[in-house]
C-alpha cells in the first residue's frame, strides 16, 4: 500500500499514520449520537442498524434520564461492543440536550444524530462511510454529507423517499453555487445530513434544553459555515412515523406549540442576511425559514386559542423587525399569504389548505 506523506493536506485531526505492519490506523471516522428517553422498546433496532459500521464508527448512546431499562440496555451494548458503543448517562434535558451531549463526547471526524426509534440502511451506510473515509485519506474538506431519507410510516407498504437528484450534483464535491432550486417539500432535514464534527463546534451550535423540534435548528444554524458538500443518492435514514406520542403527531405539536415557536424564534435570531455572503445559501436559508414559519403558524391556528394566535402575530413581527427583507419575501409569498388570512374565516381557509396538502403528501 502506498504511504501517505505526513506533510500532506490531511487535516491534523485525521492524520493517518502507519504501524510496523504497514496497516492504516486512524481515528474514528463517524460519531453517531443516539438520544434515548424511555426507549427500551425500540432502541435495539436503531443501534443494531448502526453496528455494521464497525471500528470506524462510535455509537454514543445517550440515556437522557430514562425511567425504564434504557440505561441498562445502553450499558449492555457498551460492554458487548467496547470501542464501538459508548453509554452516556445524564439528567433529563430533552432531545436537543441529548444531541449536544453526544456532540460533546464525539471523537469522530464526522457527526450524525439518529433518533432511537429510527434506523439506517446497511448498503447506504457503507457507501457513506466510504465517502467520508476517502475525504479523510485524500485530505479533501467535506463539511456536509447529504443522502436520502425514507418516511417509514407505520402500516404503509409504499414508503415515500426524499431524494435530491433534481437539486444537487451526485457523487462529487460541490459548493452552494452548484445547487439547483429546492421544492417546498424537498428541503434538507436532520435526517439527510452528516456534518463535519468540528464545524458544529466552531459554529457555536447550542440546542436548547427541554425543547422538541430542535432538528430544524440543527440543520439550519451551521449552514453559513458549510462550504463543501457531497451528495450520495442512497436511502440511508429510515424515519419512523406512527407512535401516538411522537413529536410530529399533530395533537402533540399543538400541545407543544411554545417549543415550536421557541425554535422558530431562535432560527430568526441566527439568520443574519448580511453575514451570509453566498447568495444561494442565503436564499436557501430564507426559504427554509419560510417553511418553519408556516408550520408554526398553522399549529397556532389549529390550536384555536387566541393566545396562540397572538403569539403567531408576534413571531411575524419579530421577523419583520429583525430581517425586513426576509419578512417581505416570506410574508408575501404564497405560504405567507396562506398563513395570514385575516379573521376567523381566513383561518378556516388556512386550515382547509393545510388539510389538502397533508392528504397529498401524507405527513403527520
Amino acid at each position: 500500500m502506498e504511504r501517505v506523506n505526513e506533510s500532506s493536506c490531511i487535516p491534523k485531526r485525521y492524520k493517518v499514520y502507519y504501524d510496523r505492519k504497514e496497516e492504516v490506523i486512524m481515528r474514528k471516522i463517524l460519531s453517531v449520537a443516539v438520544p434515548c428517553y424511555n426507549s427500551e422498546a425500540y432502541m435495539h433496532r436503531c443501534i443494531d442498524s448502526l453496528l455494521p459500521g464497525g471500528d470506524e464508527v462510535e455509537i454514543i448512546i445517550v440515556d437522557d434520564g430514562s425511567g425504564d431499562k434504557t440505561a441498562e440496555i445502553a450499558d449492555r451494548y457498551a460492554a458487548e461492543y467496547p470501542g464501538i458503543c459508548k453509554a452516556v448517562h445524564k439528567v433529563n434535558g430533552g432531545h436537543g440536550d441529548a444531541v449536544m451531549e453526544g456532540l460533546k463526547n464525539a471523537t469522530g471526524g464526522f457527526f450524525k444524530g439518529v433518533d432511537s426509534d429510527d434506523r439506517v440502511g446497511k448498503e447506504a451506510y457503507m457507501k457513506l462511510l466510504n465517502v467520508m473515509r476517502k475525504s479523510v485519506l485524500e485530505g479533501h474538506r467535506l463539511d456536509m454529507l447529504i443522502s436520502n431519507y425514507v418516511y417509514d410510516k407505520q402500516n404503509t407498504k409504499r414508503k415515500k423517499v426524499m431524494r435530491y437528484t433534481t437539486v444537487l450534483p451526485t457523487d462529487t464535491y460541490f459548493t452552494w453555487d452548484d445547487i439547483g432550486h429546492f421544492k417546498n417539500t424537498q428541503y434538507i432535514l436532520m435526517h439527510s445530513v452528516i456534518y463535519r464534527t468540528e464545524l458544529l463546534r466552531e459554529c457555536g451550535l447550542n440546542l436548547p434544553k427541554h425543547t422538541f423540534y430542535v432538528d430544524n435548528l440543527f440543520v439550519f444554524q451551521p449552514l453559513p459555515s458549510v462550504k463543501i458538500m457531497y451528495y450520495v443518492d442512497v436511502n440511508f435514514y429510515w424515519y419512523f412515523i406512527g407512535r401516538n406520542d411522537q413529536s410530529v403527531n399533530e395533537d402533540v405539536m399543538i400541545k407543544r406549540i411554545d417549543q415550536q415557536l421557541l425554535v422558530n424564534r431562535m432560527m430568526i435570531d441566527c439568520y443574519d442576511s448580511e453575514s451570509i455572503h453566498n447568495k444561494k445559501c442565503r436564499v436557501y436559508m430564507r426559504n427554509y425559514l419560510s417553511i418553519i414559519m408556516t408550520v408554526s403558524s398553522i399549529m397556532a391556528i389549529l390550536s384555536n386559542d387566541e393566545e396562540n394566535i397572538n403569539k403567531k402575530a408576534a413571531l411575524w413581527a419579530l421577523l419583520k423587525e429583525k430581517e425586513p427583507s426576509a419578512y417581505r419575501h416570506i410574508r408575501f409569498s404564497i405560504l405567507g399569504i396562506w398563513m395570514n388570512w385575516p379573521g376567523k374565516v381566513g383561518r378556516k381557509i388556512s386550515v382547509a389548505g393545510y388539510r389538502i396538502v397533508q392528504k397529498i403528501f401524507g405527513f403527520n
